[in-house]
């Protein structure tokens, strides 16, 4: 692959759901249930080392190439996009290198607190619709206004990145009339009671669900895009 910082978008990969592989810890059941739903595999950086150990084979490999071993390189040397700037992360540069229906991020949880703070700043920036993945987890930021078909009792989180004020339905404990803020009060450790709605201005705010609810994220993901601030709540 030649080196860029772009690959023009074509509209099949538009249309395309992939499976993104980072250079933190990933288990092989929680790739295989990435991939079962985005099957096209990308790794950023040192993700193709994950996926080398795997056996597992690319569709591209995009980064500034300071964390894939030279193995990696060799292995891989046919399809690797090699962006040499330093003001974006590997994650950014893949987001917007392999634009897709929808992206699944694996393997960038659960290793170092810094580079997953970058991650979660980087979904707050970019219109990808985007998730990160981990045995435990599933994150994303959430839209102004969405339905959660989840069961009793599943924990919902929200982590507000920036100042936001909400009203809910279907949560132990309403949004209405809560000043979130991430110095302040935030949302974590919430449980529906049935089938939750959410309404929010401000933020940006993460939303984050167990694992086993990905595929009511990955609907989140797709079909309710973050929009203008709802009028005030």
């Amino acid at each position: 692959m030649p080196d860029s910082t772009s690959i023009a978008p074509e509209r099949a990969l538009l249309e395309t759901r992939q499976t993104l592989v980072g250079g933190a810890p990933v288990s092989i059941r929680t790739l295989e249930e990435a991939l079962t739903r985005a099957p096209r595999l990308i790794a950023a950086d040192g993700g193709a080392d994950s996926l080398l150990q795997a056996g597992l084979f690319p569709d591209l490999v995009v980064g500034d190439l300071d964390s894939i071993s030279a193995a990696a390189q060799t292995a891989f040397a046919d399809r690797v996009a090699h962006i040499a700037e330093q003001d974006s992360t590997d994650f950014a540069k893949a987001l917007r290198t392999a634009p897709a229906a929808l992206t699944i991020a694996v393997g960038f949880i659960g290793a170092r607190v810094d580079h997953f703070l970058a991650c979660l700043s980087e979904l707050a920036r970019s219109d990808a619709p985007c998730l990160l993945l981990s045995d435990e987890d599933c994150v994303c930021i959430a839209p102004n206004r969405l339905d959660l078909p989840v069961d009793v009792g599943m924990r919902v989180s929200l982590w507000p990145l920036a100042p936001a004020r909400g009203r809910s339905t279907g949560l132990e404990w309403p949004l209405d009339g809560v000043a979130l803020d991430p110095v302040g009060q935030v949302g974590t450790s919430n449980r529906a009671t049935g089938p939750v709605t959410l309404e929010l201005e401000g933020g940006p705010v993460a939303l984050i669900l167990p694992a086993r609810a990905l595929d009511t994220m990955s609907r989140v993901v797709q079909m309710a895009p973050r929009g203008p601030d709802t009028a005030s709540l």
